[in-house]
């Protein structure tokens, strides 16, 4: 199986799949012990449980890090 995530040139770990796989982020958020919604206004996609919904991603040009794994 292939990981979510991917070592960044800042060594934060950066999800490897992008801005829109949102299939794959809402996996990657069922098995994170971590994750928190974000506030409502930051949400960005109809999964509440979702990495791209968690108040721990901040986007990148490509994609998101994740502050907490």
């Amino acid at each position: 199986m292939m990981s979510f995530w991917k070592a960044n040139d800042k060594k934060q770990k950066e999800f490897r799949l992008g801005h829109e796989d949102f299939d794959v982020a809402a996996e990657a958020a069922q098995n994170c012990q971590n994750f928190r919604i974000d506030d409502e206004d930051e949400l960005v996609t109809d999964q509440d449980r979702s990495c791209y919904n968690c108040r721990y991603r901040r986007w990148t040009i490509n994609s998101f890090v994740c502050l907490k794994n």
